[in-house]
């Protein structure tokens, strides 16, 4: 039986396991990258573990989250990553250099490499042919180390695309498209492979978009193959001893594939508050706008900023309508500016903000009070763009353009001829803004600054054999990591001082939780489906930690969540019978005995002391898992076992 790409990069990285779905494989990792709102995190744990340099092949600590100084935090982190990374052999990407997913593209990625970064959207390396997964920070910090990555062998799923998009109708819409057809929980424990004559019309940087939205349908990751596409890229970036060919086999077998055909779709929207929530832009006609935002990991390359700049040539946006404009890179920003494309973009009244993620996680630029606000970005959460009660849509740079020019939600097939866009044979190339680590006779003398705004890794209680804990607060389906532990300019700064980021734990949800979880000692949240969709922060995990929270009882998890909570010495359990969600309510005095057999088995009996319920709840850990929670969490347990 022929193999998968995904099977043929985990074949080639298998340390230990089988490749059976659903079992738990250690895989070798070539490469890692942090961004700032999670590096310094990854970093402070990556000392704990005492290692005197990095073992992979490329590390690589880029600052793109919270790049908006008011005031000492900031700089101060980003001082020490930069002293950290000298120091421990990592390459250091400097503030205004661009979105690490972008860069990362550009200038390192290989096809057949593995990649794991502290980032959910880490997986838009598969656009190269990477096998690229989010991860929470201390799993970075491990692979950093020498160590394995851990998952459970994915399904493969495989989506073949036919014909040809026609004008205006884009990848991200071929990514809408998707999650319409799956929804946010579609992906779950598989990767996504694409294929099909369609991709064959496909740029790098648009298979990019396809596999960095893969993460919003829960997929493990996403891959395109390496083949003559992807050969032109990394030779427009100077790279061409990087290109590797890589290919499914003709007889590969996957556990579903999905059928799509580029010539029938249209412009695609996601409205609030939900990825998945698709409809075409064209049902949306006449919805008035007050902001559109076009840039993020998604949506920054230079062929993006080109067709926006066409676009906008000669135009003017709509006096209702502020407009942001975000290139990816500062390769991007210097090439736009070198073709006179950012002059037509300045041109049309748009304001032209930093390479940097920007108002994709709240860093500035929200919306105004109940705003609509149109952006080319992956996530439309609710309260994420800053604003609460703002609604968000997700769409593509030509539909966000097209709402820009009239002021309201428009079909951009409506606007005329699209203008041809003629991509560089090369790209601009000028690495000057990536620092190189001291050489290793050096690194001892290199001094590490910590500002005073950087405080220590919380330490995690092992668990003994039974617990006795509140039920501190009862959620629904669909919590996101930006519910448990929100971004944004207000919170950001304070990533790596997990006592003051305490304060802001579940403010969407309940803003009273921080307070009361601490004056319960040892509590449990309840959840419903998909709990910790989003963003791979590990501070979801470690703020709720650090208040004292030692299990999450949900109906279904998001995969890099339940992760980042066993790495965090939290038990994740979910319901043997959904419906007893209903029996428990919040101010519940709740017991678990017999954890250690429990964790053995599968199996719990929690009882519910406050109304005498007595619920069957399960969790499926391997041993390593095991005895990483018995230990009070990853750090503990690697200290223990040196692995």
């Amino acid at each position: 039986m022929g193999k998968t790409i995904a099977q043929k990069i985990i074949e080639a990285h298998l340390i230990s396991g089988d490749m059976t779905p659903g079992s738990e494989i250690a895989l070798k990792i070539d490469q890692t990258l942090t961004q700032d709102a999670t590096g310094t995190m990854a970093y402070l744990e990556f000392e704990t573990m005492g290692i005197p340099r990095v073992k992979t092949e490329r590390s690589v600590a880029y600052v793109d989250h919270n790049t908006l100084q008011s005031g000492f935090e900031n700089a101060d982190d980003h001082r020490y990553l930069q002293t950290v990374a000298k120091k421990h052999g990592v390459w250091f990407s400097r503030p205004g250099n661009g979105i690490c997913h972008q860069v990362h593209l550009e200038r390192f990625g290989k096809p057949g490499k593995t990649l794991i970064g502290s980032d959910s959207h880490t997986p838009t390396g598969g656009g190269i042919g990477m096998l690229a997964f989010g991860a929470g920070g201390l799993d970075v910090a491990v692979a950093m180390g020498g160590g394995a990555y851990y998952i459970n062998m994915p399904k493969m799923f495989k989506v073949n695309l036919t014909g040809t998009l026609r004008p205006f109708v884009t990848a991200k819409d071929i990514s809408l498209e998707l999650l319409r057809i799956l929804s946010v929980k579609g992906g779950v424990g598989a990767i996504i492979e694409w294929g099909g004559e369609g991709i064959l019309n496909l740029s790098v940087p648009e298979r990019a978009t396809i596999t960095n939205m893969g993460t919003e349908l829960g997929a493990t990751t996403s891959i395109f193959p390496s083949d003559e596409v992807t050969r032109a890229f990394l030779a427009a970036e100077g790279r061409d001893e990087d290109f590797t060919p890589l290919s499914s086999d003709p007889d590969a077998v996957y556990d579903r594939v999905i059928d799509i055909d580029l010539s029938a779709l249209r412009p695609m929207i996601a409205c609030p508050h939900s990825p998945d929530n698709v409809v075409p832009v064209a049902s949306l006609k006449g919805t008035k706008v007050d902001q559109v935002c076009i840039g993020s990991c998604t949506n920054s390359s230079l062929y993006d900023m080109l067709k926006v700049a066409a676009l906008l040539k000669g135009r003017t946006i709509s006096p209702s309508v502020s407009l942001s404009i975000s290139p990816g890179s500062k390769q991007v920003l210097s090439m736009l500016a070198d073709c006179g494309a950012l002059s037509d973009i300045l041109a049309s009244g748009a304001r032209v903000l930093e390479c940097a993620c920007g108002p994709c996680i709240g860093m500035g630029f929200s919306p105004n009070s109940a705003g609509v606000s149109l952006r080319t970005f992956n996530r439309n959460f609710e309260g994420r763009s800053g604003t609460r009660d703002a609604k968000v849509y997700l769409v593509s740079p030509e539909t966000a353009v097209a709402a820009a020019l009239t002021g309201e939600i428009t079909d951009p097939m409506t606007l005329g001829e699209m203008p041809k866009v003629t991509m560089p044979e090369r790209f601009k190339i000028d690495d000057s803004a990536v620092l190189a680590p001291a050489p290793e006779e050096e690194a001892a003398s290199v001094e590490v600054l910590r500002g005073p705004n950087i405080k220590e890794f919380p330490k995690s209680k092992p668990f003994t054999d039974s617990l006795s804990a509140q039920l501190v607060l009862k959620v629904g389906d669909n919590i996101t990591t930006d519910h448990i532990m929100p971004a944004g300019a207000k919170i950001l700064p304070y990533r790596s001082n997990i006592p003051y980021l305490s304060k802001f734990c579940f403010e969407v949800c309940d803003p009273t939780f921080p307070s009361r979880a601490k004056e319960a000692g040892n509590g449990i949240v309840v959840g419903g489906s998909n709990y910790g969709q989003g963003s791979s922060r590990e501070h979801a995990a470690l703020v709720p930690m650090y208040l004292g929270i030692r299990c999450v009882l949900a109906k279904s998890f998001a995969r890099i969540h339940v992760a980042n909570l066993i790495n965090a010495g939290i038990l994740p359990l979910t319901f043997s019978n959904p419906e007893d969600y209903e029996k428990l309510n919040q101010g519940d005095a709740l017991r678990l005995s017999g954890i250690e057999s429990g964790m053995a088995a599968g199996v719990f009996t929690l009882v519910d002391k406050t109304n005498g319920a007595e619920i069957p709840v399960q969790c499926s850990l391997t041993e390593r898992q095991k005895a990483i929670l018995m230990a009070g969490g990853l750090l503990n347990y690697t200290k223990e076992n040196g692995k």
